[in-house]
């Protein structure tokens, strides 16, 4: 009979503290009833993808619509692939959009909580130590299979409806003790394995608070749990993190379904209760009339970095996720309009099953609506820290005169129907560039229906009759005094009723003078404009206007 404390003791020499050092010292948190304990745990080893942050989301929103926790875990046991400045990419990338961790890694090194080390490669005594009890517990071993043997083991499973490493084919399963000892201290490399008790007969039955009820078949392979060097795998890291962390639920890809039955073996295994699980299908593109996964490889804005130097800010982004979310979120909005998005009653149950629809159209169509909505104090904060950082000659420009960039910026701003020209901060250089001649470019394009001549007779008219210091209902009587003088009616319903009888309404008097000034055939208010223009820049690109005009007409 195997004496599985000497077979610990000589596996692990170095362990001296026991799991009930660690339960201890991570007790149960205090927490109301109900509070959510939630965690996102990415791998440092590529940037962070718009999936990631998704689900990012959805645990922090759960945790704190219950009083709960949220913690920001580093799962860094596979350094081949960690990348340089991978931990700061997913601290600064969940920072952008307001997900913070109440608890966790915070930086490159740094970190709060009382439950750390928060990155796994700092936690090695401690899955060390649990691995140890259950090896002393017959419920792991140690495995000396080389890759070779491991390859052969594969080869003979080809026509196997199960494969792994179990029953026949766990070689090292029932080693004695003699052979363990002789191996170990003759300094041959080994992993330890689970002692799986799963039979492939049995079934076991989870709730996904995603999919709903879900039966798969028992886990009969005995995995590795540690390798060689020591590391955890991924499956028994995991397992002890979320317990001694008292995770209470995991967001996590829908790809680990497939694991469940693995994991809450390893659960049960360890004596612990399995934390609940919601698995998020990978979010979709439309392409060539199908559907297919959003790539990193071929969607730049799967990378979260896009949407930093784009400019989207948070707020848009976030209205943006629960948009695709939640399935009721969109209603839920629209009876509540002006509602932090805190307040939203988030239900996994809302989530898509089958994978919901990433679509950067509405991203925008979202961002300019929650960009429309913010006062012009407001604007001009998140423009100037984004340009300061992307864009230094905007930036430049817009802090030179603070007073007029936010002036340009209030321009229909504030009232029941703002307009909805901005998506993210990178648009607003196009948005303004009229106001400042760095940065503008004149393009004296009229529309069709307007011909030069009568262009030039409406800006020859408009110069005289135009005043910096009249009310906008001046200007505008102004405006409708001119179309009669040049042929146009101030009434359009009159010019749709007999089209025939002038050369247009007081809309195509005033896209004259839009264009003129602007170089735009839409823009906010013209009127607020030119006062912050100013009358000798308004009359200097009126005689620009006019001057390119008289020299673009046939001469007679």
């Amino acid at each position: 009979m195997t004496d599985c404390k000497k077979i610990a003791d000589l596996i692990f020499p170095d362990v001296t503290k026991t799991p009930e050092y660690y339960e201890e010292k991570y007790p149960k948190r205090e927490l109301p009833e109900g509070a959510r304990v939630t965690r996102f745990a990415p791998s440092p080893t590529g940037y962070l993808h718009f999936g990631g942050l998704y689900a990012a989301f959805a645990s922090k929103f759960t945790a704190a619509s219950t009083n709960g926790v949220f913690l920001l875990r580093i799962e860094d046991t596979d350094k081949k692939r960690e990348i340089e400045d991978g931990v700061s990419c997913i601290v600064s990338g969940l920072s952008a959009f307001g997900i913070e961790p109440d608890e966790g890694v915070t930086g490159f090194d740094s970190e709060k909580g009382e439950y750390g080390p928060y990155i796994q490669s700092k936690r090695r005594d401690i899955y060390r130590a649990f691995a140890k009890k259950l090896v002393e517990e017959g419920k792991a071993y140690p495995c000396f299979c080389t890759a070779e043997d491991l390859e052969k083991i594969r080869e003979s499973q080809e026509s196997e409806d199960i494969k792994g490493y179990y029953g026949k084919y766990a070689r090292c399963r029932d080693l004695t003790d003699e052979e363990i000892t002789e191996k170990i201290n003759s300094g041959a490399p080994f992993t330890v394995r689970l002692r799986s008790e799963g039979d492939i007969t049995r079934k076991i039955t989870f709730d996904d608070l995603i999919k709903g009820k879900i039966e798969m078949s028992e886990n009969v392979n005995d995995v590795v749990i540690l390798k060689t060097d020591g590391i955890p795998t991924y499956h028994f890291a995991h397992v002890v993190d979320d317990h001694l962390m008292r995770t209470t639920h995991v967001v996590r890809g829908d790809e680990w379904i497939a694991s469940v039955p693995l994991h809450i073996e390893l659960f049960k295994a360890l004596g612990f209760r399995p934390v609940k699980y919601a698995h998020i299908a990978p979010l979709m593109k439309e392409e060539n009339g199908g559907k297919r996964k959003l790539s990193k490889r071929k969607d730049p804005e799967a990378n979260v970095t896009y949407y930093i130097e784009k400019g989207y800010p948070k707020e848009s982004v976030q209205e943006y996720i629960l948009t695709i979310l939640n399935s009721n979120f969109e209603d839920w909005r629209r009876a509540n309009k002006t509602e932090s998005v805190s307040k939203f009653p988030f239900n996994f149950k809302k989530m898509s099953v089958s994978g919901a629809l990433f679509d950067l159209v509405k991203l925008n169509d979202v961002s300019k609506n929650v960009i429309s909505l913010m006062n012009a104090e407001q604007v001009y904060g998140y423009v100037t820290a984004w340009a300061k950082e992307y864009d230094g000659e905007l930036y430049s420009l817009l802090t030179s005169n603070p007073a007029k960039a936010k002036a340009i910026l209030n321009i229909d701003r504030e009232n029941p129907k703002p307009r909805k020209d901005i998506a993210c901060w990178s648009e607003v250089r196009t948005y303004l560039s009229y106001f400042y001649n760095e940065i503008y470019s004149p393009d004296i394009s009229f529309p069709e229906n307007i011909q030069p001549e009568n262009a030039v007779l409406i800006l020859e008219k408009y110069k005289e009759l135009y005043s910096e210091n009249d009310t906008k209902d001046e200007w505008f009587a102004k405006i409708r005094e001119l179309c009669t003088e040049c042929g146009y009616t101030p009434n359009v319903k009159e010019y749709k009723a007999n089209p025939g009888a002038f050369k247009g309404h007081v809309g195509d008097v005033t896209s004259v003078i839009r264009v003129a000034v602007t170089s735009r055939v839409n823009s906010p208010d013209l009127y607020y404009i030119m006062k912050i223009l100013g009358k000798d820049e308004v009359g200097s690109r009126i005689n620009t206007a006019i001057d390119c005009l008289i020299r673009g007409l046939p001469r007679h």
